[in-house]
């Protein structure tokens, strides 16, 4: 029986110094597996490719055969550092300095992982007793395509019979302070490309000609001045940006042969993939009627709307999280996407790690009293989890 706590700092610290940057492992799920096997974790090295892409490791690892199971589900992928000259650390050197220990994925999301990863440690060799089950999903490509992470792990988990009860996803969701937030769900994203084809010509022969942009432009304006729902108790209201206009013409006096346009729809769910195509045919009906044209679309799913309902594995987590900050943390389904899209369609799901603030940055960083005391709720979390099944 250990006495004292694991450290999630020097966890921390050794998973920084590989330079694990989407799709390369360099190292750091080898010292999870090295941390996990030898408190008794039974580890599983997954590697899967795709036509066309890298192999992407991954790592399974679960201590006991039954329920209730609780999974941690993170990764330890990074994105590229930009220019490190621009770093006051080196950032993979994992530098403390004021309290702060700096390195690219200190938050995002290495440092839940050092820390979940110590505190599982930790009540598996405090409690005495192995009720139930822990399990880790740590993938190698969040941050790049997520074809060969996630997705495939929890195939190979539902066909192993490794699928859990509940997942907690370690993604920084704090946003000002330390458990002010969970996140339980996240906006749909759907992308769209919409293109017109015209008539290339001189612009001193305005009738030999049909200009695309003309049309496009009223279409532009058209959707984004739509009104697409106004949220629910959950989500904020679905929101439309366009991103892109291109013509494909550098000269002043030819009107091109088309114009394309693309946007993005973050929806809620009172939308579905389905519903929000069949609307964008509608807007480009009701502004093809008026200018004319043809007009074609293609459409991308980058994720669907999702939900987990308020209940005792939300309240479980908050609860927690009270405990160790006196903060009540609200309910949140903002931001982008992450893992957790494709957990929802196994379990249910909850997101909750550090605050935020620093993650893609240049001096990306983690204080080391939050890394503690995100490391103190994890445990927490899993102590109430199997003394208190939700």
């Amino acid at each position: 029986m250990k006495n004292t706590p694991t450290d999630s700092v020097a966890i921390l610290q050794d998973l920084i110094r590989c330079r694990s940057v989407t799709p390369h492992e360099a190292g750091a799920l080898t010292v999870l597996e090295n941390l996990l096997s030898h408190n008794g974790f039974v580890c599983q090295r997954l590697i899967f490719k795709d036509k066309d892409t890298p192999d992407v490791e991954n790592l399974f690892a679960r201590i006991g055969t039954t329920e209730p199971h609780l999974c941690f589900a993170g990764h330890t992928d990074v994105v590229p550092p930009g220019n490190e000259a621009d770093w006051t650390h080196d950032p993979f050197a994992a530098e403390i300095k004021g309290g702060q220990l700096y390195g690219r994925g200190a938050t995002d999301m290495k440092g839940p992982v050092a820390a979940f990863a110590a505190a599982a440690v930790d009540y598996v060799n405090h409690s005495g007793k192995q009720a139930g089950s822990i399990s880790f999903l740590i993938t190698g490509d969040e941050e790049g395509p997520a074809i060969n992470g996630t997705i495939k792990v929890l195939e190979w988990m539902k066909a192993h019979g490794h699928i859990p009860d509940h997942c907690l996803v370690g993604e920084p969701s704090s946003v000002d302070a330390l458990g002010d937030t969970i996140k339980v769900g996240r906006r749909g994203s759907l992308s769209f490309v919409v293109t017109v084809e015209g008539v290339q010509g001189h612009v001193a022969y305005p009738s030999k000609t049909d200009n695309p942009i003309p049309k496009l432009a009223r279409f532009v304006d058209w959707i984004s001045n739509a009104k697409l729902d106004d949220g629910n108790d959950h989500f904020d209201p679905s929101s439309l940006a366009v991103t892109t206009i291109e013509v494909g013409n550098t000269a002043a006096n030819v009107v091109p042969a088309r114009a394309t346009a693309k946007f993005n729809i973050r929806y809620s769910t009172e939308h579905t993939y389905e519903t929000l195509r069949e609307w964008v045919d509608a807007q480009i009906e009701a502004v093809k009627k008026d200018v004319g044209g043809k007009w074609s679309v293609t459409s991308s799913e980058g994720a669907e709307a999702f939900i987990t309902e308020p209940g005792a594995f939300v309240g479980l987590v908050q609860d927690a999280v009270e405990q160790e900050t006196g903060l009540v943390p609200r309910l949140s389904t903002s931001g982008g996407t992450s893992d957790a899209r494709f957990i929802k369609n196994y379990c249910p799901v909850l997101e909750f790690g550090p605050t935020n603030a620093t993650i893609h940055q240049v001096d990306e960083r983690i204080s080391i009293e939050e890394l503690r005391a995100t490391q103190t709720i994890y445990g927490r979390i899993i102590e109430a989890y199997f003394n208190n099944q939700p």
